[in-house]
């Protein structure tokens, strides 16, 4: 949730909540004055009618209208004076009233008065009242709702500004980040942490760069030199007799040193974008060269080469396109059994590779990782499908994994194609 939805939650909330308290709240209040003004009233009249009755020694004359009823009974005892409210019948209909009732001795006979004025006014005009303070707190509310919302999306699009940056940076571009000016202090600071930020990320990549580029090509020197003289050894058969296994050793040690080395190297490049993606490259042509490569090897596990291609053309480089299927060759004959089978899908702009396993799914979490490998044995050195997944990267083309059916399943989505 963004921030400003989740303030805008909270913010209405909260007005809500507050308006639907204060508006109860005015409400009891505005009728606690309405009915003491009433009250008020009454009580008048109360003092109107003792007056009279003091002066004239009699009742006044009770003059009946519709908003005022006046009622003379006998009492036994004088009682207090006392307000509350009744429901008298008036021409058939129920109206609440505002009643008081007192007594009053006249003449020395006493008496129980009542005077009663309708609420129905009192009402009415707290309902107007209500009525158009709750509709000018809901425009006021929103009114400020859309203020704020223009007003805050607008103190924001700095910061929005700064994140999408953040998100097509790469550290090949070689192109530090340049931040929209703003005036707001935070946004400020946000922006200069992330430009010293990049300007650190950036030389330790270039540091990193130099090392690995250096230390490839160093490595080239004392590889040729082990070769060279493992190759000398082994031209002299007493020494060949005698050390076989070890020299055997040695050279498969070498062997694998020297792919390390090709497929550290060529990662270096894919992650410095030294290749262009710039040839037509016809896939179905890759995928057929490289089943005539890795037939034979697939014959001697028994294995079954099921192939379905179709002609696909994409904008690639054509190494990069070898070493894909390459490897995702390569991985489906080693992760296989005896006997098994591979199925190998070219169609639309898809390469699927799927092969028979040995009832063990891969780590999918890691198994795209440098130097993961699920088995380990003395083959492969755990960079093949690293280096097909960063490749895909490059290119932007999607890889997934898939395990059903005791089957290991590795599908390739490439995207536009011609």
């Amino acid at each position: 949730m963004k921030l400003f939805e989740k303030y805008n939650r909270l913010n209405i909330s909260a007005t809500i909540m507050t308006f639907v308290v204060g508006s109860a709240a005015f409400y009891f209040l505005l009728h606690y004055i309405l009915i003491h003004q009433l009250d008020e009233t009454l009580q008048t009249e109360q003092q109107e009618i003792t007056a009279y009755s003091g002066s004239h020694h009699a009742l006044p004359e009770i003059i009946r209208t519709k908003d005022q009823y006046t009622t003379y009974e006998p009492a036994i005892a004088n009682t207090p004076a006392l307000f509350h409210t009744v429901k008298n019948k008036n021409a058939g209909e129920e109206e609440e009233m505002r009643e008081i009732q007192f007594s009053l001795d006249v003449a020395g006979e006493i008496y129980l008065i009542r005077v009663d004025k309708p609420l129905e006014e009192t009402e009415d005009l707290l309902q107007i009242i209500i009525g158009v303070t709750v509709a000018m707190i809901a425009m006021i509310l929103l009114i400020g709702y859309f203020i704020n919302r223009v007003v805050i999306r607008r103190l924001w699009k700095p910061f929005y500004q700064a994140i999408d940056q953040v998100k097509t940076y790469h550290v090949t571009d070689q192109n530090f980040l340049k931040p929209e000016p703003t005036d707001i202090d935070e946004f400020s600071l946000l922006n200069q942490s992330i430009h010293d930020m990049v300007e650190r990320i950036q030389r330790d990549y270039e540091s990193l760069k130099n090392f690995t580029g250096q230390a490839a090509h160093e490595i080239q020197t004392p590889l040729a030199v082990i070769r060279s003289k493992l190759d000398m050894l082994m031209q002299q058969e007493s020494i060949l007799e005698k050390n076989a296994t070890h020299i055997a050793d040695i050279e498969k040690a070498v062997q694998r040193l020297s792919r390390l080395h090709q497929s550290l190297l060529l990662l270096t490049k894919v992650e410095n974008r030294q290749f262009a993606l710039n040839e037509e490259v016809r896939l179905e042509n890759i995928v057929v060269e490289k089943y005539e490569e890795f037939n034979e090897m697939a014959e001697a596990m028994h294995l079954n080469i099921s192939l379905n291609v179709r002609p696909l053309t994409i904008l690639f480089h054509q190494h990069l396109a070898e070493i894909i299927v390459g490897n995702l060759f390569n991985n489906a004959i080693r992760y296989n059994k005896p006997g098994g089978s591979i199925e190998i899908d070219l169609t639309g702009s898809t390469l699927t590779i799927s092969n028979t396993s040995t009832n063990q799914q891969l780590d999918s979490e890691k198994l795209f990782k440098r130097f993961f490998r699920q088995h380990h044995t003395d083959e492969g050195n755990g960079l093949g499908l690293s280096i097909v997944k960063q490749i895909c990267d490059m290119a932007l083309y999607s890889i997934s994994y898939e395990y059903a059916y005791d089957r290991h399943k590795f599908t390739i989505i490439f995207g536009h194609s011609f």
